[in-house]
């Protein structure tokens, strides 16, 4: 997944997208094996993200956060790929790993197995600031957020408008 707005936006607060609409092939690589080694390194067995800063004029990326839990974020990418994380975390407890653990929603592949999708999620979190007029509207590191939007579709534009479109986001 990836967060639209820029760094210093909390990420419960970022419009964000599934599968990644910017990265490369070599890009996505290169995350995905740092966060491997990040996971193995710091020993953390179970659910996990990574939330990275990649330059976009070079191949540099620094390591905003690990989180050795499940978060929002692992939720919604669970209901992005329809990979059900959450339910296999108990089990991952039991197992030797997810290479052995059963894929309940393709119930052909094993839970170690990455999904790969041919549609566009776009996630835009909702502020209810009609209801908390005196709040802060500025966004920054602490979401304000409450609530969100989910819009699958085969692209980008198509997935952002029905979001947007959404009665509870205008």
């Amino acid at each position: 997944m990836e967060n639209i707005d820029p760094m210093g936006i909390h990420t419960g607060d970022s419009i964000v997208v599934a599968p990644s609409q910017t990265l490369t092939n070599k890009e996505y690589q290169m995350l995905r094996t740092a966060s491997l080694k990040i996971i193995r390194e710091l020993g953390i067995e179970g659910g996990c993200n990574v939330q990275y800063a990649l330059d976009p004029k070079s191949e540099r990326y620094y390591v905003i956060e690990v989180n050795p839990r499940v978060s929002r974020s692992s939720a919604l990418a669970s209901k992005a790929t329809g990979y059900p994380s959450p339910a296999l975390l108990p089990k991952s407890r039991w197992a030797n790993g997810l290479d052995e653990i059963p894929n309940a929603v393709t119930g052909k592949t094993m839970a170690a197995f990455e999904p790969a999708l041919d549609y566009i999620v776009v996630k835009i979190p909702r502020w209810p600031f009609d209801k908390f007029a005196s709040g802060d509207r500025l966004l920054g590191t602490q979401m304000k957020a409450t609530g969100e939007v989910m819009a699958i579709d085969r692209t980008f534009e198509a997935a952002f408008q029905k979001a947007v479109s959404f009665p509870g986001i205008r």
